[in-house]
């Protein structure tokens, strides 16, 4: 599992953090991913002040992201290069670090040439700030053009149980360049947990004003059919849904660690007890089958 951070600064305050980050770092994680934009760069401040006192900064593989847009002016987003360079340098004097182990592109930015974005992750690589490149939300396409003239050693994509639509282009692109999947949201947005099956609970993203939309997206009739399948499956092996929906994905070819973000040190507990669970290879049939997206042309061609 890696830990994520986009809820830090938000609803997850610094003393909540450090115990999240204890409690990942005990249970032997490494991965912890943030972003520029997570509370409005809060997020990085609060891993930053974290390290190296209360964990040891070589403990951990350090990632970030940049494109998305900070604030106004020609340097305050997107990914040109002196925008990214720009979002860099925040990001290491938020953090307390002089490089990061990963540093991601957060979207596809089409206003800008794709030579002149990679030119500025070769040199965030040669100057020592960076030591590996990422993507995050690229189409298969664009994951693929990129990877052909940089080295990018991950691709961090929405990926769970009632999204499985990067299967089609982005999972067999990312197979062929040899880049890791580090799937966000792994949780269906908190759907598969089973949380919402009978209603919306007071305290749940789904029933804040800043998240309910982001929810609703995987609340649906079929969605609901996986969720049964999900919490079937957890009765059966005497687990939790969410166990059981984080061990199918950190099971799926291509996968380097799900991002697992949470509101506090309890949830994220349940989160990591997945990596106790072997889902036997009925079940992952049963839910691959429940769960399948549609494939056609051009996808499998010939037939």
């Amino acid at each position: 599992m890696a830990l994520g951070t986009m809820t830090w600064g938000e609803v997850t305050d610094a003393d909540e953090a450090a115990s999240q980050l204890v409690a990942f770092v005990d249970a032997g994680g490494t991965l912890v991913d943030t972003a520029d934009i997570y509370a409005e760069g809060e997020a990085e401040r609060i891993l930053g002040s974290l390290l190296p006192d209360l964990v040891p900064r070589e403990e951990i593989v350090l990632a970030t992201k940049a494109v998305a847009r900070r604030s106004d002016g020609p340097f305050g987003g997107g990914a040109s290069r002196g925008a990214l360079l720009t979002a860099l340098d925040g990001s290491l004097r938020r953090l307390g670090v002089d490089h990061v182990d990963l540093w991601q592109l957060h979207a596809w930015d089409e206003s800008v040439p794709l030579e002149e974005t990679l030119s500025a992750l070769d040199y965030a690589v040669t100057s020592g700030k960076v030591r590996y490149v990422g993507v995050s939300n690229y189409a298969g396409w664009q994951l693929a053009t990129a990877a052909g003239s940089c080295s990018l050693v991950s691709t961090q994509v929405e990926y769970s149980l009632v999204e499985r639509g990067v299967e089609r282009e982005v999972v067999p692109a990312a197979a062929h360049h040899g880049i890791g999947l580090l799937p966000w949201a792994p949780l269906g947005r908190g759907v598969l947990t089973g949380k919402y099956r009978t209603g919306t609970p007071a305290d749940s993203r789904g029933a804040s004003r800043a998240y309910a939309g982001y929810v609703e997206q995987h609340r649906t009739e079929r969605a609901a059919r996986i969720v049964e399948a999900v919490a079937t499956a957890a009765d059966g092996l005497g687990t939790s849904p969410l166990a059981v929906a984080l061990a199918w994905v950190r099971d799926r070819p291509g996968v380097a660690a799900p991002v697992v973000g949470a509101r506090d040190a309890a949830q994220l507990a349940g989160s990591l007890a997945a990596e106790e669970i072997t889902l036997p290879t009925a079940i992952k049939s049963a839910l691959d089958d429940v769960s399948a997206p549609t494939f056609g042309y051009p996808e499998r061609w010939p037939k």
